[in-house]
């Protein structure tokens, strides 16, 4: 069976609050240890009252002391907000708190627009012109050699496996340069993902790190006990969606029953094509959904992601989703 992994984005429910998000990507945590998921993400993003993975750090060493086994990690850390300095010590850490099993995935974007660009203090035009030169200033630091002025500490020989994430070809020509692992966003950016595992698999240059080409993607993926309760437990992603399309993003809102009928044909257009990547529906949907997935990709690893409103709902869909797979 193909290896699982689970994108969190510690959503906000509406009518919760941060604190309870942040419990509940714990128990999620916990649930997709139990049931065998190989991986448990989180990803960086700022200013959104719906997401809670900003310090996301801090959220993983939550994540690390909930859980004992899984790998955890950053899907990803958006480096142009950051100095790879302060990423070594800060995932060196964390890899002290829970040796062997910290991820980091790297992307270029920054997540953010003008107004958190300048909360941050950063020209994140330039800094993802650096990107590049910043990864390999993270490899460096990592491996401590060759010797630079000032060691990391954390971070300095500190065992985190990096990965190159994107959702263009720019990404998946670092990764095969670099002869890193690459994960594609086709869960939210699905236009460019044959393209890119292409380009990948075809100019990978193997390194220490890796000896061939290693490629994970992104689905969405929502399991629910039929076909009719998954599709209304993704009317709150297509929400968010249209939300944030909209210029109006805020917390995860609850199903609601005949939403994609009550919206207009631009709307639903959108939404169709952000889900050409999803596998929606029982275990028997699921299953078929991923296989073909599969099949088309060649992908190495899955990882899935997916909002659901109500968290034991989610939980569910976890294990529906590998149950699904084992069969």
């Amino acid at each position: 069976m193909i290896p699982l992994s689970v994108l969190d984005l510690i959503p906000v429910r509406e009518g919760g609050t941060v604190s309870e998000a942040l419990a509940d990507a714990a128990r999620l945590a916990q649930i997709a240890e139990e049931e065998g998921y190989k991986r448990f993400w989180v990803a960086e993003h700022h200013g959104m009252e719906g997401i809670a993975g900003g310090a996301t750090s801090v959220v993983l060493a939550h994540i690390g002391h909930a859980t004992s086994t899984i790998r955890i990690g950053a899907g990803g850390v958006m480096l142009p907000n950051h100095n790879p300095f302060v990423i070594a010590e800060q995932f060196g850490t964390l890899d002290a708190l829970f040796p062997g099993r910290i991820d980091l995935g790297l992307g270029r974007a920054p997540g953010a627009d003008g107004r958190v660009a300048q909360a941050l203090r950063k020209d994140l035009m330039q800094a993802a012109a650096d990107f590049p030169r910043d990864v390999v200033e993270l490899q460096t630091r990592f491996a401590g050699h060759p010797p630079l002025a000032v060691a990391a500490t954390p971070g300095t020989g500190a065992n985190v496996e990096m990965w190159i994430l994107g959702s263009s070809l720019f990404g998946a020509q670092l990764a095969a340069h670099l002869g890193l692992p690459f994960a594609f966003a086709s869960h939210f950016a699905p236009d460019h993902l044959d393209a890119a595992l292409a380009a990948y698999r075809r100019n990978f240059q193997p390194s220490e790190t890796l000896d061939k080409p290693h490629a994970m993607a992104a689905m969405t993926v929502i399991a629910a006990d039929t076909d009719d309760d998954a599709a209304l437990l993704a009317t709150s992603l297509d929400q968010s969606f249209v939300a944030l399309r909209s210029g109006n993003p805020g917390k995860l809102r609850p199903p609601v029953p005949g939403y994609r009928e009550s919206l207009p044909p631009p709307a639903i257009a959108m939404l169709d094509h952000m889900r050409q990547a999803s596998a929606i529906g029982s275990t028997a949907t699921v299953r078929e959904s991923v296989m073909r997935f599969v099949e088309r990709t060649q992908a190495d690893e899955l990882v899935v992601a997916g909002g659901v409103w109500d968290p034991a709902a989610r939980q569910h869909s976890l294990r529906l989703t590998m149950e699904a797979l084992r069969r």
